[in-house]
């Protein structure tokens, strides 16, 4: 049998065991849930530098130490949050509407794997799948397999040393385009969870299967005139550089108003950054992207010493980023877009106002529903951005990867960050335990229906008008009592006779 013929059939095999392995495991407690999951953590913790290094050995991608740092996000960050997360059983009780929302498991998930987050993003999935107690079978980015393969495999062994059974996580071992269609399309799959290209993410979404996909980034950090501009400039130059520019949150262009540009030029000399000059940035351009304005995968996760040698100029051996002048947005401006790289391009405004249009600009060009950063004191600007740039997260004050995954923000943590339908996405979220679940709910009736004399059911709904002000006091709604909808609060006899009255003067009115 042919590589191909038995990567089809390795598919095959390992939905159909997982399937198996997933319906007895459907049956778990929380509790055995969560001793499977934290064993998986505490294995993942303790590989993290055997994984990190294998990932940077194997692509060529990336820094080993930053690798690590993602590691952490995946497993200590993400079990610290998700710890005492109701996934079995009823997860919300509505005393009052008598409403009672149960978790069940989706099935058997095809995890779809990125070359520049390999590992990362398979010990990430691996715990969402198994907290919300389903079955997973991993397809690596080819240029990724033998790391991401290791990663689903020391996952896999800790969980059923832990309790659960063989088989409910697994990787492809031959992963291939073909390999990784089949497994979309496999008929035991009830999810796709896709995290990677364009091109991949259209493929899961075009199977006809319910997926979960992410779409590009394009990051603009804006740094407006009253931000503390020498933490702004240290963060975003962190963000540019962490792990070789890998993280699709990570800024991608520096907008800076005039009046500080001064300020955060002199500020960038203590960051080890390299300003390109004309000439360079010429080679720079028609080297990184392509004349159909694809990115040159060659510069993807790579040192700023490396690219500017393969661009044909260079730079000092401690460059940290690669920092290039820009004067406009869209095609005729090539590094305006998603890079994944450390390079970073820079622009200047007289003020706020053209500042959030041209960070507009920049994610229409290519981040439409990703991430957009803004370093700032002043709230009002910050509304201003969060209402124009057409993002779902707006990360103020942070360096954006480590804001965007939830690393120094109270967002959830995450390596799937959704782009909304904005972004062609089906969410905007970065994506729980919680998004892996099919929610079922159990509703006791309130109110009785019954058929008249002439046959026509009349409605008995006591409180069909409760919203309506009452004469002595109504129950809040929820957003205006700022608590769930699960409140025990009971109408008084009084209310109820006043909801019935209204209604019935309503009745008559709407007769007339």
């Amino acid at each position: 049998m042919d590589s191909d013929l038995q990567s089809l059939q390795e598919v095959r095999d390992l939905v159909r065991k997982a399937a198996q392995a997933q319906a007895g495991f459907a049956t778990a407690t929380q509790g055995e849930v969560d001793k499977i999951c934290l064993a998986m953590v505490r294995a993942g913790e303790r590989e993290s530098r055997r994984l990190a290094e294998l990932a940077v050995e194997e692509t060529g991608m990336g820094r080993a130490d930053d690798k690590m740092l993602k590691h952490e996000l995946s497993t200590r960050v993400l079990w610290e949050r998700y710890a005492g997360m109701t996934t079995v059983g009823a997860v919300k009780t509505d005393r009052r509407n008598k409403v009672t929302t149960i978790a069940v498991p989706m099935g058997v998930i095809a995890a779809i794997i990125p070359t520049t987050n390999p590992t990362s993003t398979a010990l990430y999935k691996s715990i969402l799948c198994v907290k919300s107690r389903n079955g997973m079978v991993a397809s690596p980015h080819p240029n990724a397999g033998r790391c991401t393969y290791e990663t689903i495999r020391v996952m896999a062994r800790a969980a059923v040393a832990a309790g659960a059974p063989e088989n409910l996580i697994a990787c492809i071992s031959m992963p291939s385009i073909d390999a990784a269609t089949a497994l979309m399309k496999h008929p035991q799959i009830s999810l796709i969870l896709s995290t990677g290209g364009s091109a991949i993410v259209r493929a899961a979404h075009s199977t006809g299967k319910p997926a979960i996909g992410v779409g590009p980034g394009n990051v603009p950090a804006f740094i407006e005139r009253s931000a503390d501009v020498r933490q702004a400039v240290k963060d975003i130059i962190l963000g540019k550089c962490f792990d070789w520019g890998l993280v699709c949150s990570s800024e991608q262009a520096m907008i800076v108003e005039q009046p500080i540009e001064k300020k955060v030029t002199d500020y960038l000399k203590d960051e080890k950054v390299y300003w390109v000059r004309d000439d360079e940035r010429v080679r720079l351009e028609e080297f990184m992207v392509k004349p159909d304005g694809r990115l040159n995968t060659a510069v993807v996760g790579q040192p700023p010493v490396r690219i500017a040698q393969m661009a044909g100029f260079t730079v000092p051996e401690d460059t940290r980023v690669l920092i290039v002048k820009q004067s406009g947005v869209g095609a005729d401006y090539p590094l305006s877009r998603e890079k994944l790289s450390p390079v970073l391009a820079y622009y200047t405004v007289p003020d706020a106002r053209s500042g959030i249009e041209l960070a507009t600009a920049i994610v229409n060009f290519g981040g439409v529903g990703h991430t957009a950063s803004i370093h700032t004191k002043n709230e009002q600007v910050v509304e201003q951005y969060a209402a124009s740039v057409r993002t779902f997260r707006i990360l103020v004050n942070t360096p954006s990867p480590h804001g965007s995954v939830g690393f120094t923000t109270g967002l959830d943590p995450a390596m799937t960050l959704g782009s909304g339908t904005w972004g062609g996405a089906i969410t905007g979220d970065n994506i729980t335990p919680l998004h892996l679940v099919n929610l079922k709910r159990i509703a006791w009736s309130l109110h009785s229906v019954e058929a008249g004399g002439n046959g026509e059911f009349q409605s008995k709904r006591g409180n069909y008008s409760r919203f309506d002000e009452a004469p002595s006091k109504r129950p809040a709604t929820d957003s205006e009592a700022g608590k769930s909808s699960g409140s025990t609060e009971e109408l008084t006899p009084d209310e109820a006779s006043h909801i019935a009255r209204n209604f019935a003067q309503q009745m008559e009115q709407g007769q007339e």
